[in-house]
């Protein structure tokens, strides 16, 4: 099983960025606290700031399954929106924090109709729940 884990704007910043909002774990330490997890797990991880590129990620993925954080591209970029409908891997969206218990302008993600499903407020939790999901049975 390959999975992708895709983490949108501002996510390199995780473990220093409102550690209060999004909690004390850097990138690097998910990264690895997700291998540690799942070693029988093939992961790739891609994090960028610029839109373009993620876009350009997604659609050249040949994973299994996608675990995407757009952050604050899940409430604007509808380009990004179109790029998950036109791959065939299903994307498993993620949320550190609770988006619809967030600012008005969060609560609406353009994403989510394109992505399998959705993993919100659990913190670096939810990224273990995505991979869980794609490697469960009732997944297929």
């Amino acid at each position: 099983m390959q999975i992708l884990v895709v983490n949108d704007p501002n996510l390199n910043l995780l473990g220093s960025r409102e550690p209060d909002l999004y909690g004390k774990t850097t990138l690097s330490e998910l990264e690895v606290g997700l291998i540690k997890a799942f070693p029988s797990v093939e992961f790739a991880f891609f994090q960028s700031n610029h839109e373009g590129e993620l876009i350009d990620v997604l659609q050249g993925s040949k994973a299994d399954g996608i675990v995407l954080n757009a952050a604050g591209f899940t409430h604007t970029s509808v380009a990004l929106r179109d790029a998950i409908a036109s791959i065939d891997i299903p994307v498993l969206e993620v949320h550190i924090s609770n988006i619809a218990a967030r600012e008005t302008f969060r609560h609406q993600s353009v994403i989510a109709a394109e992505c399998i499903g959705s993993i919100v407020g659990l913190g670096i939790k939810g990224y273990h729940l995505a991979v869980e999901f794609f490697l469960s049975p009732h997944y297929e």
